[in-house]
């Protein structure tokens, strides 16, 4: 099986494996990484998850050569276009990459090693927070055989790096490595290599010792305030977070009294 899980506690790793393609896209993986990452936003036992291809790639793309069978057009909308949802048409929203449309509710962590490029760097750019090896590089490199990015990468990736960088690097479709990704904000965190995965899930399990009520609401404000006002934003994060002030926040404000954190030990919370 191309897509399985494995678990640590709290923390639910989603591993890619079709290491002889770069672990690019094929049809199969794209609905099984879907369903997977549902099935985990609503597990009650997952509090954080970490997204890892096996073998030292992310995800080289789409695998090209399925690409090529879609020149019948009546094919192509047949088994893309209309194989695909948003959520307005009242299915779960899968791109052609698979989990790209999915609006998770809780803390998602890329791990990259090696390429993470074409629509491999629009799934890393869907994850809240990536990793990257030190010889690992995100790029648009479907910007040569005439493919567009379709997963969410015109959409996302102007959020982190800004408009103008993010048009330089869409357009040439050149190399970002690690180093570039963290100086520029594409990536908040680089290992050694091959050490991704290991870093990835040190930092869910720090996230998932959390009271999980607070983290989900504060991500969710986080996110949801992308071109809104600041008055707007304001408002709906309030809405997101009073309820949780009084049940884990008290609950919270108990162990502190009580003497758990003082010193800024917080170690056991």
């Amino acid at each position: 099986m191309a897509v399985r899980i494995e678990r640590q506690g709290k923390v639910a790793t989603v591993i890619h494996s079709r290491p002889d393609a770069r672990n690019a896209m094929d049809p199969d993986s794209a609905v099984a990484l879907t369903e997977a990452f549902i099935a985990l936003d609503r597990d009650e036992e997952t509090a954080a998850i970490v997204f890892w291809g096996e073998g030292g790639a992310f995800c080289a793309g789409w695998d090209l050569k399925y690409a090529q069978a879609f020149t019948d057009a009546g094919r192509f909308d047949r088994e893309i276009v209309e194989g695909l949802a948003f959520p307005d048409k009242g299915n779960p929203p899968r791109g052609p990459m698979g989990p790209s449309r999915l609006e998770m509710s809780k803390p998602l962590i890329a791990a990259i090693e090696g390429p993470a490029v074409a629509g491999g760097m629009e799934l890393a750019l869907w994850c809240d927070v990536r990793v990257m090896a030190a010889d690992a590089y995100f790029g648009v490199y479907c910007r040569r055989w005439g493919i567009p990015l379709i997963d969410g990468g015109t959409v996302r990736l102007p959020r982190l790096v800004g408009e103008g960088r993010a048009l330089e690097i869409i357009m040439t479709g050149r190399k970002v490595p690690a180093d570039e990704a963290l100086r520029i904000g594409l990536c908040e965190q680089v290992t050694a290599k091959g050490q991704a995965r290991t870093a990835a899930e040190a930092m869910a399990r720090e996230i998932a010792r959390f009271p999980q009520g607070a983290v989900r609401a504060d991500r969710a404000s986080a996110i949801a305030g992308h071109g809104l006002s600041v008055q707007e934003a304001l408002a709906r994060e309030w809405q997101r977070g009073v309820h949780t002030i009084a049940t884990e926040g008290a609950a919270g404000a108990g162990r502190f009294a009580a003497g758990r954190g003082r010193g800024g030990d917080f170690s056991e919370i």
